[in-house]
């Protein structure tokens, strides 16, 4: 299959056969033929696409590489850095043409990991920029962060971010919830296709990012800390308060969650990443939080004890996060691929 060489409107070659392009890597897992589509403007991203995927598998293709320069600047921004030159196809991962199918790559570094596949997503061009900047991300942590829970979490809140939660299907913070809530913020899972822990993590970035911390600010610090670093460790660096305190006080405003975890973002903090315009009387959120704190204690029986504790967990919380005033290697062989966990 060819397509008809033309010019985009941000000045990048729409690719023909694959003989008209440059030569395609070798994929982590595809093996068919790849079709080139074009590079994009900056030269970092170079697009390629399942020619069996037809006529939508192909404006998929075109979407990413007119929004692909976009993504990586935005990448560079959220960690600070300079990423090196990627290769992307396009194909039915998995067998799906709906985005479920996820996205993988090698390596979590530019010289491994350029080497990018991302699921079709026929009429929804957000869910493949949201894919591509998953694995783009990790890709930038350097082999620091790639096939743990706290790297996992880290590169779909940057994908999020990047595509207005395109993602939402994926959630995985309602299954760490019903699953009894287990504590993944002291410790990481040395995994990242456990829906549980990425759950934790899901949750735990929207609290943080909902009381003030920048995911640019986040994502730097995570990779700093590596693989071995604990969320309640990221919570010591970003607010200079004990580690300790990580896990009582984001246990508390759990509980304090009127309706519970149903997605990645309890806390509501995409609203902060994207509109910080909306903002909410401190006054009246740490009165909702308290009632809803006392409710969730009594309903569950807790003791006179654990009740005070929550509350003053919040309290602590709260004058904590006004205070601090925050703006917004080779890699092991793990999974490095994501998945709809659904």
């Amino acid at each position: 299959m060819s397509f008809v060489l033309s010019k985009t409107t941000n000045g990048s070659t729409l690719g023909a056969s694959q003989s008209a392009g440059p030569q395609p890597p070798r994929w982590p897992s595809y093996g068919g033929v790849s079709s080139f589509v074009g590079t994009s403007a900056s030269g970092k991203a170079t697009v390629y696409v399942d020619p069996n995927l037809g006529i939508a598998g192909l404006q998929n293709a075109t979407d990413l590489l007119a929004d692909a320069d976009r993504i990586i600047t935005a990448n560079d921004t959220l960690f600070g850095s300079t990423g090196g030159p990627v290769q992307v196809i396009i194909f039915a991962l998995g067998g799906h043409t709906d985005g479920n199918g996820g996205a993988d790559h090698a390596g979590c570094d530019f010289e491994s990991g350029a080497d990018i596949e991302v699921c079709a997503s026929f009429g929804k061009p957000k869910r493949v920029s949201a894919l591509f900047e998953a694995e783009l991300s990790e890709c930038t942590m350097g082999g620091n962060l790639c096939g743990v829970s706290t790297g996992e979490a880290l590169s779909r809140w940057c994908a999020a971010a990047v595509s207005n939660n395109a993602l939402a299907d994926f959630a995985s913070a309602p299954t760490w919830y019903r699953q009894g809530k287990k504590d993944f913020v002291n410790k990481t899972d040395p995994t990242d296709r456990n829906s549980v822990s990425t759950g934790c993590g899901m949750a735990f970035l929207s609290w943080l990012i909902s009381r003030g911390a920048g995911l640019d600010q986040i994502a730097q610090a995570m990779v700093g800390l590596g693989e071995g670093g604990t969320l309640a460790t990221l919570y010591s660096q970003l607010t200079s308060e004990p580690a300790i305190k990580a896990w009582p006080m984001f246990r508390a405003a759990i509980n304090a969650l009127p309706h519970g975890v149903t997605d990645d973002d309890p806390f509501g903090a995409m609203s902060h990443l994207h509109a910080l315009s909306r903002v909410e009387s401190s006054g009246t959120r740490l009165a909702e939080q308290l009632i809803a704190a006392i409710l969730a204690e009594t309903a569950a029986g807790s003791s006179p004890a654990q009740l005070a504790a929550s509350i003053r967990a919040i309290l602590d919380g709260d004058a904590l996060m006004n205070s601090i005033g925050i703006p917004g290697s080779s890699c092991s062989h793990r999974s490095r691929r994501l998945q709809n966990p659904n």
